[in-house]
């Protein structure tokens, strides 16, 4: 058999995500992180005054905070080198496509949203830097009263109530420097309200592009689904490579109402120059159900771990993620659910994959309260690594209160056997195609959730490229 060390698995393809645009006809902030650069953002979104205190105080926490220090280092990290904010001069968010500035419109037409939303979405959300520049949804979508616009939009508007009561209530300040740091300098995202009863037939979609080097990317997400609401809604991701360090410090707040259900799909793809250290969670209310379907492939560390609060009796929560870990790469994913209310169930299945000295990392929590009788929770996790220089570990975390309950953990990490490849061998099947097919079986349960269907750009962002190839 050949030699296992020439033996050669290709990374995630990035050709066709490291263009980038020139910057020159841009508006930005200086560099770093002071309180004026933060009014500066504040004017320059027109906030109202209960916008700018929440921001400022958000910088106060984040300038009292530690960095939690378990987590993977983020030394290349410079926050007096990122520029927080920055938008095209003389932008302008448009629902028509024809509108968008011309470079900017290149840059999404070749990533293929416009194409993915004629085929297959009932509404798109494209962000550039720090701004939104298109929105749109279907008539028929928005006669059923759902509202998908930006955020922002929505806070001075007629929902601007609900957003005020809504927006960093589940992602608060004091959870973590990060989110600290989001409340002071968050710009763009969306805003989605789907009333009681509606079921959104295909999906909505979100897409953030950081195309600026040097800079962070601070969307915020906000989507409430009603009582017996239905919707899934998309979000991809993507960057050019650069020699410096980049952000995105995103936020995420999803509401689930009782006998509603959520799908949220993230496809991640962002350049080995990222740092990634987004944050997300729900909750859900009686007899409703969160469904979370995650793809993690690019950046240079990611420290990412939706939480979903089970609040209301017979809430369940299914978390489905696949994680791939190349060169250069240390990625610290993982989940966390709270259960609260009787009967809840919380579901959750993850690969990761890592090669070539990448690093993965998988923590969980789940955390079953006093009063949560009947309660379920079951983690399943596995990881191959692909070579003897990569690194996979597995850190659960299982904190009990209650006795009527049943919590099972499940973890697999192992390399490829060098029996199931003489095995494929035996057969006729070469070691470069063996190799390929395990890695392949390995994932697929996990990357067929991905909501390859739905969006073209998407077999892109999540393609795993298993040529082998020796010698």
């Amino acid at each position: 058999m050949a030699d296992k060390e020439k033996t050669y698995v290709e990374d995630v393809d990035r050709s066709l995500y490291d263009f980038r645009n020139e910057d020159e006809d841009v508006y930005k902030v200086a560099e770093g992180l002071t309180p004026e650069i933060v009014r500066q953002i504040s004017k320059e979104k027109n906030d109202p005054e209960w916008m700018l205190e929440l921001r400022l105080k958000s910088l106060e926490i984040y300038n009292q905070m530690e960095m939690k220090p378990w987590g993977p280092p983020i030394d290349g990290l410079h926050m007096d080198n990122i520029v927080t904010y920055i938008k095209p001069k003389d932008n302008k968010m448009s629902a028509d496509w024809d509108e968008v500035p011309e470079e900017i419109k290149d840059t999404f037409e070749r990533l293929g949203i416009p194409q993915a939303e004629r085929e297959s979405l009932a509404g798109v959300g494209a962000q550039y830097d720090s701004e939104l520049v298109y929105h749109n949804v279907r008539d028929e979508v928005a006669a059923q009263g759902v509202i998908y616009t930006d955020l922002e939009s929505a806070m001075h508007g007629e929902y601007g109530d609900m957003i005020k009561s809504h927006f960093m209530k589940l992602i608060t300040p004091q959870d973590h420097k990060f989110a600290a740091l989001h409340g002071a300098v968050w710009s763009g995202g969306s805003f989605v309200y789907v009333p009681p009863g509606v079921t959104v037939e295909i999906p909505l979609q979100s897409y953030f592009r950081l195309n600026a080097p040097g800079a962070g990317q601070f969307e915020h997400t906000l989507i409430i689904v009603d009582e017996g609401a239905d919707l899934h809604f998309i979000e991809g991701c993507s960057a050019p490579k650069y020699n410096v360090a980049n952000l995105h410090a995103g936020a995420v707040e999803l509401f689930v109402g009782k006998n509603a259900r959520l799908r949220y799909s993230t496809i991640e793809n962002w350049s080995k120059n990222m740092y990634n250290l987004n944050t997300k969670r729900a909750t859900v209310e009686e007899g409703g159900k969160m469904e979370w379907v995650s793809g993690s492939f690019g950046s240079h560390t990611s420290y990412l771990y939706p939480m979903t609060i089970l609040k209301g009796d017979d809430s369940k929560v299914e978390f489905t993620g696949i994680t791939f870990a190349g060169e250069g790469q240390n990625l610290d994913t993982g989940m966390k659910v709270v259960h609260t209310g009787e009967r809840t169930l919380s579901t959750v299945n993850t690969k990761s994959i890592s090669k070539s000295g990448g690093i993965s990392t998988f923590r969980s929590a789940v955390v079953i309260g006093p009063k949560a009788k009947g309660a379920k929770s079951a983690v399943d996790c596995a990881s191959l690594m692909l070579d003897d220089i990569s690194r996979s570990d597995t850190v659960p975390a299982m904190d009990v209160r209650c006795d009527d309950c049943d919590v099972g953990h499940e973890a697999k990490i192992g390399r490829i056997s060098d029996e199931a490849i003489f095995y494929l061998m035996s057969r006729g099947i070469s070691e470069e195609d063996a190799r390929a097919m395990i890695v392949s079986g390995f994932a697929d349960n996990v990357s067929k959730e991905l909501p390859l269907e739905y969006a073209v750009e998407m077999n892109n962002l999540i393609r795993l490229e298993m040529k082998g190839s020796i010698g």
